[in-house]
């Protein structure tokens, strides 16, 4: 890797392709695995709880798929979509839709069906092959798709709906098939398209990125190759969805993929250990919520060599934390959709933690000016571009010129800033979306939905920090109803969008400010929403705390008030950072109350209101009186110490 003098513009270069050696596989991607299977043929290539392949089992799989998708397409051609579940089907479903002469078009199995018919749409799929739940989501909206003709399961489900028996699974399609002769593809088709993904839809609807087997057979062997990955390695998958970058990197390197399903971070690492996991792949979410297991002090994974995530930086501390408790490094990377998706990784000997790494093997990364887009040197703040063989296509139905300029740079709509070491570093997006659990997250389409709820009148949506998903939406919302409840607003959200994609706080306001050509002041609202929910520092944790006064006026039943607020202490009480709570009651108005609550900061109080066990008494209580709440922060504190 190279990088330029910190007083000039500043270019980072990966070393050259040649260092991939033995990892550069074959002209297609179906090749990668005709190639494994040749050198470890009954080598376990995937193992999850289903069920184990070997490469061999894999490859005959893969096979069976290609002839009957063949015969049920009437030959090449086709878009096939797939769902990029956690499963050994999505493997065998990938290869055998490539060797087949079809496109797969790669679906994020968590998208609801508005955004599902608009990527099959886009894509022309003629066929998918889903699991059943997200079939379910298709039934209402198939009248939308008229040119999708056939849908496969990955599986049938233990109870079936009735929808569900209509269809066939992959296996039953091979099974029933006449085994239709596949013809080989044509030579030196390593430019063609080999699959279809899709962006997030950060300024509008999702875009189809057009990636050519050279993109993903070279981003394989160059990802490999920086993950230090060969035949002795056991991936260990603990993603919620399957990256094909995950299956090419296992086949180029002829190592054993284990996919584990599981909300708890523990046993995973258990698994990994029962398995003998050398890399462990996951969300920075997650690896925060191994630091903080209370079973951490006693997990081992004496295989591992090193944790590996990648969209958004894992915290400080719980990079310290499991640093110290397995030896390893916990290391990240950078790419995109449009990169295959590859261009930065971490050094597993040296990671700094911060930072996206160096570019992989053929990879430029430079720092150009937001405005002028002229080039900035090491330390400068500005968006990061890349280039390099990995770089896609481009997008489905546009020019490529509109996204690669003529030396090849793709702008990334990221800010950064590279070290003298040519390391990245990702501080920023451009435009307002963010991540949350590693998926890119768009406001606008938040807002999109909030605004079809009847008493929405006004909102906007900005990312707020998280411990543990690095960022969450926030909703701040003009309602036309004064007595609607926040929590109404996000459950209305969260029926129509991924999780990724719910509100984790909303925020009921007057209006929303805007410039005066009427455009939102997204920012100013950003830097409000951020200070509000800034985690204090250690200093300010020790001398702050705050305080919730809360005056309430009973409209209804005194005695049914005094309960919920009494169910409402039992939860409040239990929570950590709670300090103390006094109920006063007015003397001389029985039907007025003063809440004292004390916190240790304002994390404390956030973390204890976010469930049903807060929002489900209070919701009650509103139905017999009306509260003015305030929040306070102890400035000065007082005492009288009596003598006996």
């Amino acid at each position: 890797m190279t990088v330029s003098e910190t007083a000039a513009p500043s270019i980072a270069t990966g070393p050259p392709l040649e260092t991939l050696g033995a990892l550069l596989g074959g002209p297609r991607v179906d090749d990668l695995l005709r190639r494994a299977v040749d050198r470890a043929p009954e080598k376990v290539a995937l193992r999850a709880a289903s069920r184990e392949l070997t490469y061999a089992e894999l490859d005959a799989e893969a096979d069976g798929i290609a002839s009957a998708l063949y015969g049920a397409l009437g030959g090449p051609g086709s878009v096939v979509a797939l769902a990029s579940v956690l499963d050994p089907a999505f493997a065998t479903s990938f290869f055998g839709i490539s060797r087949s002469g079809n496109l797969p078009a790669l679906v994020n199995p968590l998208l609801r069906a508005e955004a599902l018919v608009h990527v099959l749409t886009l894509s022309g799929a003629r066929a998918a092959i889903v699991p059943p739940a997200v079939f379910e989501r298709l039934v209402p909206v198939l009248d939308q798709l008229p040119r999708l003709e056939l849908i496969l399961l990955t599986h049938r489900d233990p109870n079936p709906g009735a929808s569900d028996a209509l269809l066939s699974t992959v296996d039953e399609l091979v099974r029933n098939s006449a085994g239709t002769a596949v013809p080989p593809p044509a030579p030196g088709d390593e430019d063609a398209v080999a699959c279809l993904q899709f962006t997030s839809g950060t300024t509008g609807p999702p875009k189809a990125v057009q990636l050519t087997h050279r993109n993903i057979v070279v981003n394989a062997a160059q990802t490999a190759h920086a993950h230090r990955l060969d035949h002795t390695s056991v991936l260990f998958n603990y993603l919620p969805t399957f990256h094909l970058m995950h299956l090419t990197i296992g086949v180029t390197s002829v190592a054993t993929q284990v996919q584990w399903i599981g909300d708890d971070p523990a046993e995973a690492v258990d698994a990994a250990k029962n398995h003998g996991a050398t890399h462990f792949y996951t969300l920075p979410m997650r690896l925060s919520r191994l630091a903080a297991h209370p079973r951490l002090s006693t997990l081992e994974a004496p295989s591992l060599h090193a944790f590996l995530s990648g969209g958004s930086a894992a915290p400080p501390p719980t990079v310290r934390a499991l640093n110290e408790r397995f030896g390893v490094p916990v290391a990240q990377g950078y790419g995109l959709q449009e990169t295959s998706p590859s261009t930065h990784f971490d050094d597993l000997a040296n990671p700094v933690t911060g930072s996206s790494g160096t570019p992989v093997a053929g990879t430029g990364c430079r720092i150009v000016d937001v405005e002028t887009r002229a080039m900035l040197p090491i330390g400068a703040r500005g968006e990061i571009q890349v280039r390099g063989p990995q770089l896609m296509k481009g997008y489905l139905g546009r020019d490529r010129a509109e996204a690669v300029d003529a030396d090849g740079w793709f702008a990334t709509g990221d800010v950064g800033y590279l070290d003298a070491d040519g390391r990245l570093f990702v501080a920023d997006r451009i435009k307002d979306v963010f991540k949350c659990d590693n998926w890119l997250v768009s406001p606008t389409e938040i807002e999109r939905v909030l605004m079809r709820h009847p008493q929405v009148a006004d909102c906007v949506v900005v990312d707020c920090p998280d411990e543990f998903s690095g960022a969450v939406a926030h909703g701040l919302v003009v309602s036309r109803d004064a007595r609607a409840e926040p929590e109404e607003f996000a459950r209305f959200v969260a029926d129509q969008l991924p999780y990724y994609e719910h509100l984790r706080h909303v925020e009921l306001v007057a209006s929303i400010p805007r410039s005066p050509t009427g455009k939102v002041e997204r920012r100013r609202l950003r830097e409000q929403v951020h200070a509000r929910h800034r985690k204090p520092t250690e200093e300010t944790r020790r001398d702050t705390m705050l305080v919730f006064i809360n005056r309430i006026t009973v409209t209804g039943d005194v005695a049914e008030v005094e309960r919920l607020l009494g169910r409402l202490a039992e939860h409040i009480t239990a929570q950590p950072g709670f300090r103390s709570r006094r109920l006063y009651q007015a003397a001389e108005n029985g039907t007025v109350f003063i809440e004292v609550v004390e916190w240790e900061n304002a994390e404390a109080h956030r973390n204890a209101a976010s469930g049903d066990g807060f929002f489900g008494p209070l919701k009650e209580i509103r139905q017999h009186a009306t509260a003015e709440p305030g929040v306070f922060e102890l400035r000065d504190e007082a005492s009288t110490a009596l003598a006996g």
